[in-house]
């Protein structure tokens, strides 16, 4: 009998770490604080508890399906979840009859939670509307992509849209610990480690869970107990069908992607990306790393470059694969072969250093606005230059920094592409305030 029962406890795996992990209320829900916390929406709506027909869009991870349970059991309602990759009208019919079902038998409200919404057509998601219309089920829609685009404008009236983030660092070591702690209580992970984990989860709460699960399994079968970044390269590796087929981890090939396109080199950079994408890498995540090229490592030298590759990643939003891919081809050359310039990363960086450490100065009365006859009154406004009334759009010689802040240049243009342009300008403008000309004079 004994080893009868050995053998059912093994065939039957444990909860998935994920389950296990799941907040049993708000308050234990990682990241969305903006739509949580005390007085924001969601956070009013578990109040209030009368729910309401919403569409939770955000990406992979960041929660929606765990704030639809959480919904559920603060209602006390039924909990009916479809996927819109699987189900088609039929389910959608059946999910109807068990909320009348339940309605009938304990008087419960349903709440009907479809995943992946922006996959169902025009025709099964207006099957939803009547039920929705007499308020015999609570509809909550989940997508990761823009409803505005994806689910049709009459079940989008009739439900809220919220917008989900990706979870930050911060959040995510919060999650790593709570994973840690429930599947490797007794291992370790020094500080390279953690960040290597939480680089590659890229927002994602549940891409870390399951990272955190597997390398559970791996040292378990290794019989250790300190992480090292050696063996989540490894684990990682093997989890991403051996992402790079060489031996370096994923988070190197994004480096060398990265280092290619700063670098000018179209050839190098379409080998990382295609290494990336051969290897497993979701082509989203590859594109959002592009997206930080174009500001960083080009800025304001081609501001193109920043356009096309949103688009070309909102394309592959529309086309998947491997269609799509193709326009994440197109703007990873672009990039390579624009102008670089990392003087706005620099700016940025220079004026949030500037203000840490300087003290909150006040705005200048001339710079304030005066809506009203008091504000007039105080001086609000007064000895404002407007712009436009000045020769060539400028007044020169005015300040816009605060009242005895020392003259402080955070951006330092170069001298290519745009911004080559930029540079002129800027200082033919300097020029003016050092020696105003006449009728500039005139002017004042």
């Amino acid at each position: 009998m004994s080893s009868e029962a050995d053998l059912f406890a093994v065939a039957n795996p444990a909860t998935p770490l994920a389950e296990r992990l799941r907040p049993k209320t708000i308050a234990d829900v990682v990241g969305q604080r903006h739509l949580l916390d005390p007085g924001k929406p969601l956070a009013v709506a578990f109040a209030s508890r009368k729910p309401h027909s919403m569409i939770l869009w955000g990406p992979p991870g960041s929660g929606k399906t765990t704030l639809a349970r959480l919904m559920a059991d603060a209602f006390n309602a039924e909990f009916i979840a479809i996927s819109a990759v699987l189900a088609g009208v039929k389910d959608i019919r059946d999910a109807v009859s068990r909320a009348e079902a339940t309605l009938a038998q304990s008087g419960r409200h349903t709440i009907l939670f479809v995943d992946e919404v922006h996959r169902f057509n025009k025709a099964q998601q207006d099957a939803f509307l009547p039920f929705v219309e007499r308020g015999l089920v609570t509809f909550i829609g989940a997508t990761t992509e823009n409803p505005s685009f994806e689910v049709n404008s009459a079940l989008l009236s009739r439900a809220t849209v919220y917008v989900l983030h990706p979870l930050e660092p911060d959040e995510l070591a919060v999650l790593l610990d709570r994973a840690l702690q429930v599947a490797m209580p007794k291992a370790t992970l020094d500080a390279r480690s953690r960040e290597a984990v939480i680089a590659y989860a890229d927002g994602d709460g549940r891409r870390l869970i399951n990272l955190v699960e597997q390398l559970a399994i791996a040292a378990s079968e290794a019989k250790l107990t300190d992480i090292d970044l050696g063996f989540i390269e490894a684990t990682i590796a093997r989890s991403l069908r051996r992402f790079d087929k060489g031996g370096e981890a994923f988070y190197d090939q994004i480096s060398a992607l990265h280092k290619a396109v700063r670098g000018s080199d179209p050839d190098a950079s379409l080998y990382w990306m295609c290494r990336m994408l051969d290897g497993g890498a979701d082509p989203l995540y590859v594109g959002r790393r592009m997206i930080r090229m174009a500001t960083e490592d080009i800025g304001l030298a081609d501001p193109r470059a920043l356009q096309l590759t949103l688009d070309a990643v909102g394309t592959y939003e529309r086309l998947g694969t491997p269609e799509g891919e193709l326009a994440l081809a197109e703007a990873v050359i672009y990039l390579a072969c624009a102008p670089k310039s990392n003087a706005v990363y620099m700016a940025y960086g220079a004026a949030r250093s500037f203000i840490e450490e300087d003290g909150s100065r006040p705005v200048p009365l001339r710079l304030r606005n005066a809506p009203t006859r008091l504000m007039k009154g105080l001086g609000y406004g007064k000895g404002y230059r407007y712009a436009h009334d000045e020769p060539d759009a400028y007044a020169a010689g005015e300040r816009y920094l605060p009242d005895g802040m020392p003259d402080t240049r955070f951006y330092a243009p170069t001298d290519r592409g745009l911004e080559a342009k930029i540079r002129d300008k800027l200082e033919q403008l300097r020029n003016r305030d050092v020696k105003p000309s006449a009728s500039d004079d005139e002017a004042l």
